[in-house]
């Protein structure tokens, strides 16, 4: 890890992390423990939609991601590839393209498990393989290794990044990260973690939590 992570970030300096971490840190806390409760409480209905939200906001916004899973909801788990897609037209950016994966995604899950979501995570009892699952699985489409931590995480699985462009620029500002771009590779991927994972620990900031802060640091928002 480079030594300039002690020095001044761009535009960022370690105490002023540290001070946006003191104010935020309960709400970093409460939105954690709503992703928890997802987990806890969600029907195999509700953990579908969260893989969709994840599908939306690949090359897109949380907040594209949010609007589009309002728009997709009457006809998520029934319609057709054509009333998926026109449901996304003037609502996200890719209407044809995240339709459709939306669409495969939830076919081949129908056949593997029968959309029971809750039963085949608990047959994933390892963090990396259940993260592979779904970056890596053909039949779920969208989803890489960013996106794939960014489901785990919003149902209330710990311990994995989502090192998107915001999160990676924060990283690469502070000297954690050769580049603030984000991962292309598994190996990459799982590489970046473990300098993130070394420099909460450094900072003495919760690692889950370290990534909702640097999110924050960026957008001004803690949303999912």
């Amino acid at each position: 890890m480079s030594s300039t992570i002690a020095k001044r970030a761009k535009g960022l300096t370690i105490a002023e992390l540290r001070r946006a971490y003191s104010e935020k840190s309960e709400e970093i806390r409460a939105r954690l423990a709503e992703f928890k409760a997802i987990r806890e409480t969600a029907t195999d209905e509700r953990l579908f939609e969260e893989l969709v939200f994840c599908i939306f906001t690949a090359a897109a916004s949380a907040r594209m991601g949010l609007r589009a899973v309002e728009r997709v909801r009457p006809v998520l788990m029934t319609g057709s590839r054509r009333e998926i897609q026109k449901t996304l037209v003037s609502t996200h950016r890719y209407p044809r393209a995240r339709g459709g994966f939306v669409y495969d995604t939830r076919e081949y899950l129908q056949g593997a498990c029968s959309l029971q979501i809750r039963e085949l995570l608990g047959t994933l009892t390892d963090a990396e393989d259940r993260r592979d699952f779904f970056a890596s699985n053909r039949g779920i489409r969208g989803l890489a290794y960013k996106e794939s931590s960014h489901f785990l995480r919003n149902i209330g699985y710990s311990g994995y990044a989502i090192l998107d462009k915001h999160v990676m620029g924060r990283l690469f500002e502070f000297g954690v990260t050769d580049s603030d771009k984000p991962p292309a590779t598994r190996m990459k991927y799982l590489e970046t973690e473990v300098r993130m994972r070394k420099f909460a620990r450094k900072i003495r900031i919760d690692f889950d939590e370290l990534d909702l802060l640097l999110w924050y640091t960026k957008t001004g928002e803690i949303l999912k």
